[in-house]
């Protein structure tokens, strides 16, 4: 026996089987190859984000060029086919020789991780390209990339594939320009899911960097419809006559301007911006503020002029700062009684729009996207300067000082009585053994992965879900009418709601301050609402609802939105479900139905007994049947089986996942359409009314 098992195991060990490990196993990737490997691990993910991503990296390079003072003109265009062109009129990048790796500098650069001017502060003071692997992954991460050097009297080229050079640097012809021109086409094998640039998105980061860079033109170019060439003799597509949407942003008044523009469409509890800007410790510190009458607070952070949407120390010693500073002037100023309890950090951001931008030489970041910053330094730079400055501010301005002040009181107020209806919630449900809403149909699992819940309107439309559902997995809970616009309710208020409460009990994360996703009964929630404009008023309700107070589960891919059919097709015993009209017709066209030949009814009509198409069907002689096409307003108009066939069975559905591509873009947007600002909602609606798709 032990003689077999020594065979076997030598064996194993020949056929490099799983479990050998050996000098062999080692995998060595070279260039630019570990890019490719793991792309996830360089710009975050392979999906629209991290499409955007490469041209935030090419981007931030020639806004370095602006920060160090060389550059005063940024062009990003977009061209056919998916390329990419970011021109800047910078020093370009050097194109000499590199004494160590014995090629080009602009080689070098662009084909090696860990390669360029970011590390060496003569190079560059303050970056936000902190590794040195932009460009280089950009250039891995494309089928096909393209620089363009103007420099020292000459225009100088280089390309690649794949990010390997096709050919050494050469020079291509004079120029009396200075500046860096690149290209790109991302690799589709790469971002499968294709590659589509959102010009909103793209619009929004450059208007902010213009902010940031105070002083410095930023121009973007939708040229994809033109046929548009890349045009390199020249640093700027707008100087090759090219006639296409553009955009351009030019800003004097740097984070108050970018406050102000925040604010265009809330109510200012108070007149003037704080803004200060002043460097201490070799860190530059720029703070603007401004409160207004809403209870979300909006801080937006940068460093280097790279956004954090994680925060990170410089946000950490900006609200240390505040409460301090707040809670200082309370006392001082006889806002806050002896009797009184301090303000808190939450009271003291409710309302509040501000921007912290910080510089520095010598950055940290956690992690290669740099969505929070890690350098202490910064911390207490900002607790400083800031601090300082809006204790002077509250002092200086007395009027705005109180506006301030009594906006965090009420803040203060409000969370007491919120806390005190939510207590008073949960002890009344326990004493009540209300555990779960009485509306809610639950499902049998408890493992939240498995299980899922469908958000309905109405009972008509709870009855049929109920009937129709898997109630292993899939649990009911109808909505009665629309709930309550949470946009500007605080807790107490929205507690004070049957339907609200309902629903935070069944989703179990409870709700404010003791939100615990971890606690979340299901895995889907997925809102099933009507296909009329009602059904979406009710659904924008719902998300209004779940974006300010549940905003974690949004995050985690949590929420879906229900896909039901607008229409049955049925001739003779073939059925078919449309979900748009498009797709209506090409249903008819796969069952080859004439126009003539096309019997409507809705819901109502088509009930009851068998349908005449089918009846026409069953006689012998008759001619071929019609087309019955019966059109769905409501989830309530469909019978159990088929909201089961079409909407809730996994096999089948189609469910649409909200996600957050612009977490400022969407902020904004439930600003204009659920706020208060009527003159921005009326606008707002009239601009996008050609994309809406309404059944009224």
């Amino acid at each position: 026996m032990a003689g077999k098992a020594e065979k076997e195991v030598k064996n194993r060990g020949a056929k490099g089987a799983a479990g050998t490990y050996d000098a062999s196993s080692i995998t060595v990737l070279e260039g630019l190859e570990p890019v490719r490997k793991r792309p996830g691990m360089y710009i975050g993910t392979t999906g629209p984000d991290g499409l955007h991503h490469l041209i935030w990296e090419i981007f931030d390079n020639a806004r370095d060029e602006a920060m160090a003072g060389r550059c005063d003109d940024i062009e990003v265009a977009l061209l056919p086919d998916g390329w990419v062109r970011v021109a800047d009129n910078g020093n370009g990048i050097p194109v000499g020789i590199h004494p160590k790796t014995k090629v080009s500098a602009l080689e070098t650069i662009m084909t090696t991780l860990h390669a360029g001017g970011k590390f060496d502060n003569n190079a560059y003071k303050v970056s936000g390209g902190l590794h040195g692997v932009g460009a280089s992954v950009v250039n891995a991460l494309s089928e096909s990339a393209k620089v363009v050097v103007h420099q020292d009297g000459g225009m100088h080229l280089q390309e690649y594939a794949i990010g390997k050079p096709k050919a050494k640097v050469k020079k291509v012809g004079a120029s009396k320009e200075h500046g860096t021109i690149v290209l790109f086409k991302p690799d589709i094998t790469i971002f499968k899911e294709g590659i589509e640039w959102n010009w909103d998105k793209i619009v929004n980061h450059l208007r902010q960097q213009a902010y940031l860079v105070k002083g410095v033109r930023i121009a973007v170019i939708d040229a994809r419809e033109t046929g548009a060439d890349a045009g390199t003799e020249r640093i700027f597509m707008r100087e090759h006559g090219i006639n296409a949407p553009s955009m351009t942003f030019y800003f004097e008044g740097g984070l108050k301007s970018l406050v102000a523009f925040y604010n265009k469409h809330q109510e200012p509890v108070h007149k003037n911006i704080f803004y200060v800007d002043r460097e201490l410790d070799n860190v530059a510190v720029e703070v603007a503020l401004q409160y207004v009458d809403d209870i979300t607070p909006r801080v937006t952070a940068f460093a280097n002029n790279t956004y954090n949407s994680e925060g990170g120390t410089h946000v950490t010693g900006f609200k240390t700062a505040l409460t301090r500073t707040l809670n200082s002037y309370g006392r001082t100023a006889n806002i806050l009684k002896e009797s009184e309890e301090n303000f808190t950090g939450d009271d003291a951001l409710e309302g509040i729009t501000a921007v912290i931008s910080v510089k520095l030489p010598e950055i940290q970041f956690e992690g290669q996207t740099k969505a929070k910053l890690g350098s202490m330094e910064a911390q207490g730079a900002v607790a400083t300067v800031f601090g300082e400055a809006f204790a002077s501010f509250l002092e200086e301005n007395p009027d705005d000082a109180r506006a301030i002040a009594n906006k965090v009181l009420l803040a203060l107020k409000a969370r007491k009585a919120a806390k005190a209806a939510k207590d008073s919630v949960l002890r009344k449900g326990a004493l009540e053994g209300l555990t779960l809403p009485g509306k809610l149909a639950d499902c049998q699992v408890k493992s939240p992965e498995e299980a899922e819940i469908f958000i309905v309107e109405g009972d008509s439309a709870g009855g049929s879900s109920k009937q129709g559902r898997d109630r292993r997995t899939q649990a009911i809970l109808p909505l009665r009418g629309k709930i309550l616009n949470v946009e500007r309710a605080r807790i107490d208020r929205m507690l004070a709601s049957v339907e609200i409460r309902a629903l935070v009990v069944a989703l179990g994360t409870a709700i404010g301050d003791v939100f615990d996703l971890a606690k979340l009964r299901y895995h889907k929630i997925i809102i099933a609402t009507d296909a009329d404009v009602d059904g979406a008023h009710i659904r924008t309700l719902l998300l209004t609802l779940l974006y300010r107070h549940f905003r974690p589960i949004i995050d985690g891919g949590f929420v879906y939105i229900a896909q039901p059919p607008l229409y049955k097709i049925s001739r003779g015993k073939s059925v078919a479900y449309a979900y748009s009209d498009k797709e209506k017709a090409v249903v008819l066209k796969e069952m080859g139905v004439a126009e003539s030949e096309i019997s409507e009814s809705t819901a109502e009509e088509g009930e009851g007994d068998a349908a005449p198409a089918e009846e026409e069907a069953a006689k012998p002689s008759a001619k071929p049947a019609k087309a019955n096409i019966q059109r769905y307003k409501g989830l309530g108009e469909m019978n159990p089986s088929e909201l089961w066939e079409t909407t809730m069975d996994p096999a089948r559905r189609v469910l649409k996942r909200v996600r957050i591509e612009d977490a400022q873009e969407a902020d904004r947007i439930f600003d204009i359409l659920m706020g208060t600002d009527v003159a921005s909602r009326k606008s707002f609606i009239q601009s996008n009314a050609k994309l809406a798709n309404l059944d009224v």
